[in-house]
């Protein structure tokens, strides 16, 4: 099962037995709030520095760039598709939506619609709430794309594997009926921070294995979220990546400047880089700076 989207000028596609499709989270409100307050974005630097940071994981290999505005005190409405705009007409490549927000949603797949008419973006995200299904949904048959379903419902995430599978099932069941296909549609059993629950990761492997067996959809996954408040959290989201991959997630989202080492030697373990080239390739343009 393949998953297509398409940016301006480039076309990225998800599927078994293809390379890792890796998409870069820094083009996040609360994470470039980390770096400049908040304020100071706001009042006039925000827009350089999404350029900048599209361009920058462009270079580190990212193959999507997730673009999310989200936060306190903020107009998403405006912020988003401003954002996503900013992106698209610095890179190429395609662009995942990230917002719970429909209004923002609309007014950010309006402008994609606008500035690639053939386009596809990656939606993020639907769940299995009734009020996310019921507003998201809608907006992926209005403008197209491909859509990141989360493994949670009016109670919160399933604290079992069996739960979110649920879930999933759900989420497929729900968009068949308005014409989404299978392969429009990535599964996210979510990654919850394993400092506050031992479990929390094998979890999210042993729910991924069974979205993989039972639905043969595609599937993305938050990796950063997995090491939440530990030291060395690149060590452990690097140990993560690895086996979310080997589990079935062919579409992780991720600091690709962090990540990128692990996902191209575990595509390399899994068969998937003939020769090492992309490996080898990646390891050369490194050495180069």
């Amino acid at each position: 099962m393949e998953t297509i989207i398409e940016g301006r000028g480039q076309q990225v596609i998800i599927g078994d037995g293809r390379p890792t499709v890796v998409v870069g989270e820094r083009i996040n409100l609360l994470v470039l709030s980390h770096e400049k307050p908040l304020e100071t974005l706001l009042a006039g630097d925000l827009d350089d520095i999404i350029r900048q940071e599209a361009l920058d994981q462009v270079k580190a290999g990212a193959d999507v760039l997730d673009v999310t505005m989200g936060g306190a005190d903020v107009d998403e409405v405006d912020l988003l598709p401003r954002a996503v705009r900013l992106v698209m007409e610095t890179v190429d490549v395609p662009v995942c939506i990230d917002t719970p927000n429909a209004e923002a949603m609309a007014a950010a797949l309006a402008v994609h619609k606008e500035l690639a008419p053939e386009g596809k973006p990656l939606i993020d995200s639907v769940t299995g709430q009734e009020a996310s299904l019921k507003r998201v949904l809608p907006l992926v048959v209005e403008y197209g794309g491909a859509i990141v379903g989360l493994c949670m419902n009016d109670e919160g995430i399933p604290t079992t594997p069996e739960g979110r599978l649920a879930v999933a099932k759900k989420i497929v069941r729900r968009a068949g009926a308005l014409g989404i296909p299978p392969e429009d549609i990535l599964i996210d059993c979510l990654a919850l921070a394993v400092g506050a629950d031992s479990r929390a990761a094998w979890i999210t492997l042993e729910a991924i294995r069974m979205v993989k067996e039972e639905l043969g959809v595609n599937l993305s996954l938050g990796i950063s979220n997995v090491s939440f408040g530990l030291p060395e959290p690149e060590v452990v989201n690097g140990a993560f990546v690895i086996m979310a991959i080997a589990a079935g997630v062919n579409c992780p989202i991720a600091d690709v400047a962090k990540t990128r080492s692990y996902i191209l030697s575990t595509d390399l373990m899994l068969g998937r880089d003939d020769y090492a080239m992309r490996y080898i390739k990646a390891f050369r343009q490194r050495e180069t700076k």
